[in-house]
């Protein structure tokens, strides 16, 4: 971060409700890191979930306008944007963070954790920023301190995206990116490019995983109600069996992905969660519901399983005289990071992080709703490693779990990343 800031940051302040930061770099890069790590307890220990982000909301609008930006709240919801204006002329950045937890109950003994309660699907649950949302929000709050401070020497804009709902938004409301580009959030701002990252305990503390092209699958659920007609046990063939339908559904749309998906374009799976039907053992009921889940690399493939998948359950039911309706919930699309840009940023993390704790990742199958942010502008996504030095990320309790630890050495090295990724890319396409 030397490099950016020895000729920038000459004689300048930040902007702020607290002392002004000193000139010299390394006194400004470890006066934000403390701050962020003070955030980061700080909204640890204040979970909120999706579209329930209105605490988060104020503390993040509280320090954008004490850094001197215009602040739109209620984005979304609850979501928080903000655009910073340099003064040179050059392309809109756009960086986001995630802002909304789970309903975990925290099981990690550190002095801030969480004790937050609330209801959830009528029930009362903990609250926890189990997948580490907590930390996205304080080092997009670093960056916006530090990037604020120097703005007059930018060559070009940065738009803030604090967005709520990443974790899905509450059953009959709609949220997340989604929305907020449903809302009409980059066709205000219009920004060139957007950058996002994600902590993760697979790597350890201040390693960068990237990967180009296709990072992290798509995730849409099905569900599907098998009909048939209800008799005695004894008598099968007084009715019509959904179960037995409902088995040889479940086993046959295994050959979608097998034998009916051109696998060389990306993996997929067809996974069910739930089979659920019947009352009583010598009952052979009416109906049958299933439930599962659809993840995939390609989004023509997706178009491709969901056809398909309709097809199969249908015609298996009805060979048994049974009847299959099938319901697809399209989800998070295939997260997509841009070849070039991916090309362009990679020498900018590994002066960051180290050439050699910056590595190419495995496909993830799990799903971000970034990608819909990387659907309407080039993108590009990272996972930042938190395991503490020592532990074996291999071992180490996962995102989303009670016992999810985030080693707090590696936020700077965050912070700087997402920073640096802004500052560089305007450099590089100044002007324009």
């Amino acid at each position: 971060m030397k490099k950016v800031f020895l000729s920038i940051a000459i004689g300048a302040t930040l902007i702020g409700s607290g002392p002004a930061l000193a000139a010299d770099p390394e006194t400004l890069l470890q006066q934000t890191e403390d701050n962020v790590i003070e955030w980061r307890r700080h909204i640890h220990q204040n979970p909120e979930l999706g579209n329930r982000e209105f605490e988060t909301a104020k503390y993040i609008q509280q320090h954008l306008e004490d850094l001197g930006m215009e602040v739109e709240t209620g984005v979304a919801h609850t979501g928080v944007v903000a655009l910073l204006k340099g003064g040179k002329p050059g392309p809109t950045v756009a960086l986001r963070a995630d802002m909304d937890a789970l309903p975990v109950k925290e099981q990690v003994d550190i002095p801030f954790a969480s004790r937050a309660t609330t209801e959830y699907r009528g029930e009362q649950v903990g609250v926890m920023h189990a997948c580490g949302h907590d930390t996205h929000v304080a080092m997009l709050m670093g960056a916006a301190e530090v990037l604020a401070g120097m703005r007059e020497e930018l060559n070009g804009n940065v738009l803030f995206v604090f967005q709520p709902a990443e974790e899905g938004a509450p059953d009959g409301e709609e949220g997340g990116a989604e929305l907020m580009l449903k809302e009409g959030l980059f066709e205000k701002y219009k920004p060139d490019v957007a950058f996002g990252q994600h902590v993760t305990s697979n790597l350890p503390a201040g390693v960068i995983g990237y990967r180009s092209g296709p990072l992290m699958a798509s995730s849409d659920e099905f569900r599907i109600t098998v009909d048939g007609r209800q008799t005695h046990g004894s008598r099968p063939w007084g009715g019509v069996d959904p179960i037995t339908a409902a088995a040889q559904i479940v086993t046959g749309t295994q050959t979608i992905i097998s034998r009916q998906i051109d696998i060389t374009r990306g993996p997929a799976v067809v996974s069910f969660g739930i089979i659920d039907g019947g009352v009583r053992n010598n009952i052979i009921p009416d109906s049958v519901f299933l439930n599962g889940t659809i993840r995939n690399f390609d989004m023509d493939n997706r178009a491709q399983i969901f056809d398909k998948l309709k097809i199969t359950a249908e015609n298996i039911a009805e060979s048994s005289g049974a009847k299959a309706t099938v319901q697809i919930l399209e989800g998070y699309p295939v997260t997509v990071n841009n070849p070039e840009l991916t090309t362009e940023v990679l020498p900018t993390l590994r002066e960051v992080a180290g050439e050699n704790r910056v590595i190419e990742v495995p496909k993830v199958t799990g799903a971000e709703d970034f990608s819909f942010f990387a659907q309407e502008v080039p993108g590009f996504y990272y996972f930042l490693g938190v395991t503490p030095k020592g532990k074996d990320p291999a071992t180490a309790a996962s995102n989303h779990s009670p016992r999810f630890y985030v080693d707090e050495s590696a936020l700077p090295v965050g912070t700087e990343a997402i920073t640096r990724l802004a500052l560089d890319y305007m450099d590089n396409h100044k002007g324009s």
